[in-house]
């Protein structure tokens, strides 16, 4: 059972790299005896990472059988993101109005510290940046103490870049990133005074609209030309349709 699950593990993220990288044709059905080959894992494996990915969104089952790279255009990317800062933004209520939950909130209020540290530096460091703001945002969706919202949360943040790090390691594409960063950090600021000052509404509007930044962020790379599809993972399966 546990070497089964390496292996699912194994074609799962294997898989997933390659959908979101453009390393696999859209449009045709997945060839899974040259992907077992390539990922190192046998079909079986294979093809419940691809029930997974069926499941994300990021592939869709073909009539004839198998499965095929899905494809999504500018207003899909839209959508996932409004709906994520929904999910979150609920996160955020239910933890106001609940109070939040003791450890989410500090690992929060943490990650928000380390972000303080490397906007303060010199030069800023994209990768620790987008560590941390990925800690803040999974601290976010545990603070409401809610199995189903945290599930959710994960779920939409597995769609094209919909997740709220998936612009940052292009950020030279971006204009003025570095204000875009901060403006971020005082929305992350002041979510987190809004969850403690018990204020419901705040904290959801201020999370939904922290998550619109990343719609901002989509227009920037969605005009920066072909060349860029293959530096930021997900775009290239946003098609001009």
């Amino acid at each position: 059972m546990g070497e089964r699950q390496t292996q699912v593990d194994k074609a799962l993220m294997g898989l997933r790299t390659l959908v979101m990288t453009g390393a696999v044709e859209k449009n045709t059905r997945l060839p899974e005896v040259a992907l077992s080959e390539r990922l190192g894992v046998s079909r079986t494996p294979l093809r419940q990472a691809m029930d997974r990915l069926v499941a994300e969104g990021l592939l869709e089952r073909i009539e004839t059988g198998g499965a095929r790279v899905a494809s999504f255009t500018v207003d899909d990317i839209n959508d996932a993101i409004e709906l994520r800062g929904v999910i979150e933004g609920t996160a955020a209520r239910m933890a106001a109005e609940r109070g939040a939950e003791a450890t989410a909130f500090v690992e929060a209020d943490a990650a928000v510290q380390a972000l303080d540290r490397i906007l303060a530096a010199e030069t800023v460091h994209v990768d620790a940046y987008a560590h941390h703001n990925a800690a803040f945002h999974d601290a976010l969706a545990r603070m409401a103490a809610s199995s189903i919202i945290q599930r959710e949360v994960e779920r939409v943040a597995q769609l094209p870049l919909a997740s709220p790090t998936a612009f940052l390691k292009e950020q030279e594409l971006i204009p003025n990133f570095l204000a875009s960063l901060m403006r971020a950090q005082w929305q992350h600021k002041a979510i987190l005074a809004a969850i403690k000052g018990r204020e419901g509404a705040r904290a959801e509007a201020l999370t939904r609209e922290h998550a619109r930044l990343a719609r901002e962020n989509l227009e920037h790379f969605a005009k920066a030309g072909p060349g860029v599809a293959t530096r930021v993972p997900g775009l290239s399966l946003v098609t001009s349709e």
